[in-house]
C-alpha cells in the first residue's frame, strides 16, 4: 500500500536479547466433512519440521504481514522471507509453533511472476509448519471482493495449496476465504482467514464455520481491519467496522482479530455483545528497512500464566553475525516499543466460558488414587469423614478415615482456647484434586490458635521409617489477602524432638524430625532428619502464591529429597544424602508443627487431599498428574 492509502483509515526472547547485545484455479472447495474436520486437529501434531506438542499449555502463533516489497517486479528479493520460514521451521519445537498466518499483500502488483515467485518461496515452509494466506489489495484487483473469480493469486494460494495440511478445514466456494483448526494447549482453536474485501456471501460462509465449531476460540485474520496513530492506539477502518458489525461482535468465540495494510502498528480492545474483550491488532512493517525484511510477530500463548506474550523480530537479521550487522540491520533486528512487544492478560477459562465452559472433572474414588505402596490417604468428602454444611465447624473428636486401610485415622483437636472457626469444612478444592472437598484452618499467632488432625497413638505411620523412599503430597491454598502474623506456620509434621532421635546437626534439637512449613516470605520449607544420617537436609521453594490452590509433593528416592510445586521441581533441593525419616513412634499431624513437643499457632488456609506413599513417585503419578 502507499502512504496515501495509509491515511484512508521467554526461550527465544533470551536469544534475541543476546543477539542484540552482541552488536486451485477457481475450483470451489467447500467445507470439509465433519469427520475430516474432527480428524484434522489430531493429525496436526504430525505436521511440521520440528516436533510440536499439542498438549503443552504454551504454544506460539506466528503472524506475517505485508511482504509486498520483497516481491516487487524486477526488484524482488525473497531471501528475507526464506530466512523467516527457515527460522519458523527450526524453532518450531523450541517455541512450540502451532501455526503461521499471513495477513495479505503477499506481492506488490499481483502479477503472475510475482505470485509465482512468492509461491515458490513458501515451499521453504510448506509441509513443515501449517499456515494460512489471504489476499490483500495488492494481490488482486483492489476494487473487487471475494467474488472476483480466477486470479493468479487464487491459482497459487487458493484451497489446493492447503488441502494437504492437517489443520485445513475448508474454504468458501469462491476460494478466497479459508479456515484452519489447530490443536494446541490441549484444545482446538479456529483460525479464520478472510479476504481483503469479504462479500456478504463470504460473511455468511464465515458465520457458518463459526456455527459448525461453536466451542472453539477463534482468531480472525484479514488484511484491512484497523488503523493506528503514532501513539499506538487504534480504530476500526471502514472495512473493519463492517466486519465488526457483521461478524465479530456477535460471535463471542472471536477473541483476537489481526490485520495488516496500515502502518504504524497499533492495537485496541473492543467489547463484544457478550460484554467480553476482543483484541484488535495492526501488524505491518513494510515501511521499515528492507520492506520489513520478512519481519514476524509471535503470539506466545501461556494458558497457565493467563497471558499472551507478543514479540516482533526479523529472523533475516537475527541470523547474521551481530558484529557484521549494518546500523539499519541492528536497528531492525527486534522491535521493542509498546506496539511491538507487550503482554496481554487473558483468563482463558473465563474468557471462553460463554461458548466453551470448563467442565470440572468428576471426583475420583479413593481406589483410583492409591498406587502400590500407599501408606495413608486422607480426604475430606463423605468417603473420608462425616461432612457438615460448607463453612460449618468440624467438631473436636471428628475422625478422618485413612482410606488406605492401614489404620492411620486422624482425629480433630483444637489448639489452646481456639473457637469454632479454627477448623471448618469447605467445598472448595483444587480443580485436579480427587475429592471435591477440603478443610479451612483458622490458625494464627497472638493468641496462638488453630486446629490439628493427629494420628492415634498406635497408628503404624507413627513409626514408619521409609527406608526405601517416600512421596508426601498435599493440596494447599493460602487466603487472599494473607492477613495477620502466620510466620513459620506448619502444614504437616511428625511429633517429637529430633534430639531424642540422636540428631545433632539441626537448627535446634527441639524441632520435630520432619515438617513442612511456611516461612515469613511464604517460602515452603521441608526439613527432615533422616533415619540413617545425622543431618537435616532442607528444601526451600520460591514464594508461593495466595488465593489459589497448589499441589505440593516431596519425593525421596532413598538417597535424596526433591520438592515439587504444581508438578515443577523447585531449585533449592539439598544434595546431602537423606535416607528415611527418623520417626519416634509419635503422631503424624496435619495443620501444625511442634517445637519442644508443644504446638503454638496452627495453619492458616485450606488443606485438601493428603497422601503418603512408601516409595518415590513420578509427577505423572501424583494425585493430580503432571507430565
Amino acid at each position: 500500500m502507499s502512504t496515501a492509502e495509509q491515511h484512508d483509515g521467554p526461550g527465544r526472547r533470551t536469544l534475541l536479547r543476546a543477539a542484540v547485545a552482541g552488536g486451485a484455479a477457481t475450483a470451489a472447495v467447500g467445507s470439509v466433512t465433519a469427520a475430516a474436520a474432527a480428524a484434522a486437529p489430531a493429525q496436526a501434531a504430525a505436521a511440521g519440521g520440528g516436533r510440536f506438542d499439542t498438549d503443552s499449555p504454551r504454544f506460539t502463533l506466528a503472524v506475517l504481514p505485508d511482504t509486498q516489497y520483497l516481491f516487487d517486479a524486477d526488484s524482488a528479493d525473497p531471501a528475507p522471507l526464506r530466512e523467516t520460514f527457515r527460522h519458523l521451521v527450526a524453532d518450531r519445537s523450541a517455541s512450540n509453533i502451532a501455526f503461521m498466518t499471513h495477513l495479505g499483500d503477499v506481492t506488490e502488483h499481483g502479477t503472475e511472476d510475482e505470485i509465482r515467485r512468492a509461491a515458490r518461496t513458501f515451499r521453504t515452509l510448506h509441509g513443515k509448519v501449517p499456515y494460512s494466506v489471504l489476499a490483500g489489495n495488492h494481490d488482486i484487483a483492489s476494487s473487487t471482493d471475494d467474488q472476483r473469480g480466477e486470479t493468479a493469486y487464487l491459482r497459487e494460494f487458493g484451497p489446493r495449496r492447503y488441502a494437504s495440511m492437517p489443520t485445513f478445514g475448508g474454504a468458501s466456494p469462491d476460494g478466497y476465504n479459508s479456515y484452519h483448526v489447530l490443536r494446541a494447549a490441549g484444545r482446538d482453536w479456529l483460525v479464520l482467514a478472510l479476504d481483503w474485501r469479504t462479500s456478504d456471501k463470504g460473511l455468511s460462509w464465515a458465520q457458518g464455520v463459526l456455527d459448525a465449531h461453536p466451542a472453539l476460540p477463534a482468531v480472525l485474520t484479514t488484511h484491512d481491519l484497523a488503523f493506528a496513530r503514532e501513539d499506538g492506539s487504534a480504530s476500526l477502518s471502514g472495512n473493519g467496522q463492517r466486519l465488526w458489525d457483521g461478524l465479530i461482535r456477535a460471535n463471542d468465540q472471536i477473541f483476537l482479530a489481526l490485520g495488516g495494510h496500515y502502518w504504524p502498528p497499533g492495537r485496541t480492545v473492543l467489547t463484544n455483545d457478550a460484554d467480553n474483550d476482543v483484541h484488535i491488532h495492526i501488524t505491518n512493517y513494510q515501511d521499515r528497512y528492507y520492506g520489513g525484511a520478512g519481519m514476524i510477530r509471535t503470539y506466545g500463548f501461556d494458558t497457565v500464566r493467563g497471558v499472551i506474550d507478543v514479540e516482533t523480530f526479523a529472523p533475516w537479521f537475527l541470523a547474521r553475525d551481530p558484529a557484521r550487522r549494518t546500523p539499519l540491520e541492528a536497528e531492525t533486528v527486534e522491535l521493542t516499543g509498546p506496539a511491538d512487544r507487550f503482554s496481554l492478560s487473558v483468563d482463558f477459562d473465563a474468557r471462553f466460558s460463554g461458548f466453551s465452559p470448563v467442565v470440572p472433572p468428576e471426583p475420583r474414588p479413593a481406589s483410583a488414587v492409591m498406587p502400590r505402596g500407599t501408606v495413608a490417604y486422607w480426604r475430606f468428602d463423605a468417603s473420608g469423614m462425616t461432612t457438615v454444611p460448607d463453612g460449618d465447624p468440624v467438631a473436636d473428636g471428628s475422625v478422618v478415615r485413612d482410606l488406605s486401610g492401614h489404620g492411620n485415622d486422624l482425629t480433630v483437636r483444637r489448639l489452646h482456647s481456639s473457637g469454632p472457626d479454627a477448623l471448618t469444612w469447605s467445598a472448595d478444592h483444587h480443580p485436579g484434586q480427587p475429592a471435591h472437598a477440603g478443610l479451612r484452618f483458622g490458625g494464627g499467632k497472638a493468641p496462638d490458635r488453630g486446629a490439628v488432625l493427629r494420628t492415634g497413638p498406635r497408628a503404624p505411620l507413627n513409626s514408619e521409617k521409609f527406608l526405601r523412599g517416600y512421596t508426601v503430597e498435599t493440596f494447599v491454598r493460602l487466603p487472599d489477602p494473607f492477613e495477620g502474623d502466620h510466620n513459620w506456620m506448619g502444614i504437616l509434621s511428625w511429633e517429637g524432638r529430633n534430639g531424642d532421635a540422636g540428631k545433632t546437626t539441626g537448627w535446634s534439637p527441639l524441632e520435630p524430625t520432619c515438617s513442612l512449613n511456611l516461612s515469613p516470605e511464604r517460602f515452603l520449607q521441608f526439613v527432615v532428619y533422616p533415619h540413617r544420617q545425622d543431618a537435616d537436609p532442607t528444601s526451600w521453594s520460591h514464594a508461593v502464591p495466595v488465593g489459589r490452590w497448589m499441589h505440593i509433593a516431596v519425593v525421596n528416592d532413598g538417597r535424596h529429597s526433591v520438592m515439587y510445586v504444581d508438578g515443577s521441581k523447585i531449585a533449592r533441593n539439598p544434595t546431602a544424602p537423606s535416607t528415611g525419616i527418623a520417626t519416634l513412634g509419635k503422631p503424624f499431624v496435619l495443620g501444625a508443627t511442634q517445637f519442644d513437643e508443644a504446638f503454638g499457632q496452627g495453619f492458616y488456609g485450606w488443606i485438601g487431599d493428603t497422601r503418603i506413599v512408601g516409595r518415590p513417585l513420578r509427577p505423572r503419578d501424583f494425585l493430580t498428574p503432571f507430565d
